[in-house]
C-alpha cells in the first residue's frame, strides 16, 4: 500500500508538495486569525486550531472526489477537424479546468499581493463574528473557497507518478496532513516569516503559474490531441522540480544577503 513511498520521485514530490501546502496555508492561518479575533481571548485557540483541522478534512474529502472525478478517462467527445485531432475525457476537462482556475487564482492572487495588500483581509474583517460558532461557521466557508487551489496543486504535482490511483492519493493526503500539522504546531513563527518576508508568498504562487500551465499541457497530453500535426507531450516534472529547487535556492540565498547586511533590522524583527 505504501510502495510509493520507495520512489525517489515520490519523496521529491512530497517534499514540494508540503511546501506548497504550507504556503498556500498561510493566507488560512490569516484569514482565521482575524475570523477568530473578536473571540475571547482563551476561545481564539481553539477556533483556530478547529479551523485548521476542519481544512485538513476539508481538502482529504475534496482529494476524494476530485482524484474520483479525474478517473474518467474515456472520451466523451471526439474532434476530427484538419488542424486539430484527440478525444476529450472528463478527465481532461477536469486538468484543463484546474489549470486555468490556478492561473486565474495566483496572477490575481500576486497582483492583490503587491499592488493591494490587506485586500483578502479586509473582506473577511467586514463579516467576523463574535460568537464560536458563527466564527468556525465563517472559518468552513474559507477553507471551502481556499481549498481548491491547494487540491488543484496537490493533483498537479502528483499526477504520472505512479500509474497506481491510490499511491497518489496516499501522496497527497499525507502532505496536506504534514502541512497542517506544522501550521497547527508553528502557526504563529511561520506566519511570522512568510510576512516578514511575502516574496516567499509571491515564488509559491509563481509555482502554482507554472502547474497551472502543467495541467493544461497534461489535459492536452491525456486527450492526444494533435494541433497542425504536432502532438501536444507531457511535461517531465524534474523540469518543474529543477525551477522550484532553483528559485528557491535563490531566494534563500538573497535572504541570507540581507541578514547579513541588515544584523540590526534583523535582530529587532
Amino acid at each position: 500500500m505504501f510502495e510509493i513511498f520507495t520512489s525517489p520521485d515520490a519523496w521529491m514530490a512530497l517534499i514540494t508538495l508540503t511546501f506548497l501546502e504550507i504556503v498556500l496555508g498561510i493566507d488560512n492561518i490569516i484569514f482565521i486569525s482575524i475570523a477568530a479575533g473578536k473571540l475571547e481571548k482563551k476561545d481564539r485557540k481553539k477556533a483556530t486550531n478547529i479551523g485548521l483541522v476542519l481544512a485538513m478534512v476539508m481538502r482529504i474529502i475534496l482529494l476524494f472526489g476530485i482524484t474520483w472525478l479525474t478517473k474518467m478517462k474515456k472520451p466523451f467527445m471526439l474532434l476530427d477537424e484538419s488542424w486539430i485531432t484527440g478525444g476529450i475525457s472528463w478527465q481532461a476537462v477536469i486538468l484543463f479546468s484546474g489549470g486555468l482556475f490556478l492561473l486565474y487564482k495566483s496572477t490575481k492572487e500576486i497582483h492583490e499581493k503587491v499592488e493591494d495588500r490587506g485586500h483578502d483581509e479586509r473582506e473577511v474583517e467586514k463579516s467576523r463574528s463574535s460568537s464560536l460558532m458563527n466564527a468556525i461557521v465563517q472559518i468552513t466557508v474559507i477553507n471551502i473557497v481556499f481549498s481548491f487551489d491547494s487540491i488543484l496543486t496537490a493533483i498537479g504535482m502528483t499526477n504520472g507518478i505512479s500509474p497506481n490511483p491510490t499511491d497518489a492519493l496516499i501522496l497527497m493526503i499525507t502532505a496536506v496532513v504534514i502541512s497542517v500539522v506544522i501550521m497547527m504546531l508553528f502557526a504563529s513563527p511561520v506566519g511570522e516569516f512568510v510576512n516578514r518576508h511575502p516574496s516567499i508568498q509571491v515564488l509559491g504562487l509563481s509555482f502554482l503559474i507554472l502547474i497551472g500551465f502543467m495541467l493544461i499541457a497534461e489535459a492536452a497530453h491525456l486527450s492526444h490531441l494533435v494541433v497542425f500535426g504536432n502532438e501536444v507531450g507531457a511535461i517531465p516534472k524534474g523540469y518543474l522540480y529543477f525551477a522550484i529547487a532553483f528559485s528557491l535556492m535563490v531566494e534563500f540565498l538573497n535572504l541570507r544577503m540581507q541578514k547579513n547586511k541588515n544584523p540590526e533590522a534583523e535582530a529587532v524583527e
